[in-house]
């Protein structure tokens, strides 16, 4: 579960390191999104099928349910798919910009981590989804930052952070259809390959 207990504000001190955790994770992927140039967004990913504007994309859709869920406590079937297609339009780089704003002011409102959120797989805790976020967030910077040619090593605490997150669901991820199968890392590799590897990357 999330690093958070009690009521779930910036200024609760059992809530900040999940909420730094999460700021770090959008300044991340928000630093290799500015990076992109103007000839890379048709570029491939290790994300099967992926481009370097669908992997923007699918993380700007992601930012964008974040309010909805967390602030209004709505349901996915009610918004249904106000989310799917482009949300990127002429400005990919604002459209992100915009988003990750709306995302991390949702979740550092006060109490907002000790809410539920309404997911496709059940009700959860709104920490557990900012847990999930963040290393959705981390794993797909490595996936960009290779992409464009960008600097691949991604902090040491939040390659932990998400090493944690997934281990209680890690055997469970390929059968989603969402994740590769995943490698067997090389001898002696460290944890950011280790998490790669768990997740279908191979490095």
């Amino acid at each position: 579960m999330a690093e958070t207990t009690g009521t779930a504000g910036p200024s609760d001190p059992a809530a900040r390191p999940l909420l730094a955790r999460h700021a770090a994770a959008l300044d991340l992927f928000t630093d290799r999104v500015h990076a992109v140039g103007a000839d890379q967004w048709d570029a491939p990913t290790p994300c099967a099928d992926w481009s370097v504007r669908d992997l923007v994309n699918h993380l700007t859709a992601e930012q964008l349910w974040v309010p909805s869920l967390v602030r209004d406590g709505v349901t996915i079937d009610s918004v249904g798919d106000a989310f799917d297609g482009d949300m990127l339009g002429p400005d990919p780089v604002a459209s992100w910009d915009t988003a990750s704003a709306g995302s991390r002011e949702a979740f550092r409102e006060p109490g907002a981590l000790e809410r539920t959120v309404h997911l496709s797989f059940g009700d959860t805790g709104a920490d557990f989804y900012c847990g999930q976020m963040i290393t959705d967030l981390v794993v797909h910077a490595w996936d960009l930052s290779r992409a464009i040619g960008a600097d691949e090593k991604l902090p040491d605490d939040l390659v932990a952070f998400s090493a944690r997150e997934i281990k209680p669901y890690a055997a469970d991820l390929a059968k989603t259809g969402l994740f590769a199968p995943a490698v067997e890392p090389s001898q002696g590799a460290d944890a950011q390959t280790k998490l790669l590897s768990l997740l279908g990357r191979r490095v």
